[in-house]
């Protein structure tokens, strides 16, 4: 099992094949759960609204806060958000505790789609 960097160690290198979050892992239809969410997801376009405003050569109509905003990060990937959800109610877990237990166990890691 070769490794693409040198210095980042494989996560299913130390996770057991046989795990059941593993195996679940890699029997999900994930590309089919990302497709049906991507469109909820999507940036979309907002109506604007009109109004009038003022400048040097008198009266002028404007639109304000209309098209697609680019502002805020970007999102995060489907599959970390989709696996955090199940691992929440599988594992009775809250936001904060299920976020903690994730950035300490690498099976739920590697269930997420993380590779190192």
């Amino acid at each position: 099992m070769a490794t693409d960097d040198f210095f980042r160690a494989r996560l299913d290198g130390m996770v057991d094949p046989r795990h059941p979050l593993a195996v679940l892992g890699r029997r999900m239809p994930w590309s089919e759960i990302e497709a049906s969410l991507a469109p909820l997801f999507a940036r979309k376009a907002r109506m604007g609204k009109s109004r009038e405003d003022a400048d040097m050569f008198g009266p002028t109509l404007v639109v304000a806060a209309g098209g697609v905003s680019r502002a805020g990060r970007p999102r995060l990937p489907i599959r970390l958000m989709v696996s955090l959800l199940y691992l929440k109610h599988a594992f009775n877990e809250s936001d904060e505790s299920v976020v903690e237990r994730w950035s300490e166990n690498v099976v739920w890691q590697l269930f997420s789609g993380m590779e190192y």
